[in-house]
């Protein structure tokens, strides 16, 4: 009985862990590691609108990335928000609109999945 609270925590994180940040809507998952998909979304964004891209890691090593929409800025900007895939390999890949157009935002990440 003297583990049971630690294994609530461990309980309790994991289940926080799997879940979409908050105000993130899901656009999809891909086999890619999260680097790459992060440097096609920014590679496709700049190319489309001849603007400098913000990418910024919020995990070590490339594996957790924030790519920011053309003309926004981090931390609160429009951004496609790139992670380790919940279960298995890969990537899973949201978009954080904050008031920004998402249907070509996303149209640009769909087409790095």
């Amino acid at each position: 009985m003297k583990y049971l609270p630690l294994i609530a925590l461990v309980v309790a994180v994991s289940a926080c862990a799997a879940q979409p940040p908050a105000g993130v809507q899901s656009v999809g998952q891909s086999q890619q590691s999260p680097k790459a998909v992060a440097q096609c979304i920014a590679q496709k964004w700049a190319d489309g609108s001849q603007q400098q891209v913000v990418s910024q890691d919020t995990m070590a090593n490339d594996q957790a990335l924030d790519v920011y929409v053309p003309g926004q800025q981090p931390p609160t900007g429009a951004a496609a928000v790139v992670r380790p895939a919940y279960t298995g390999t890969g990537s899973w890949v949201g978009f954080r609109a904050n008031g920004a157009a998402g249907s070509d935002a996303t149209g640009a990440i769909t087409a790095c999945l």
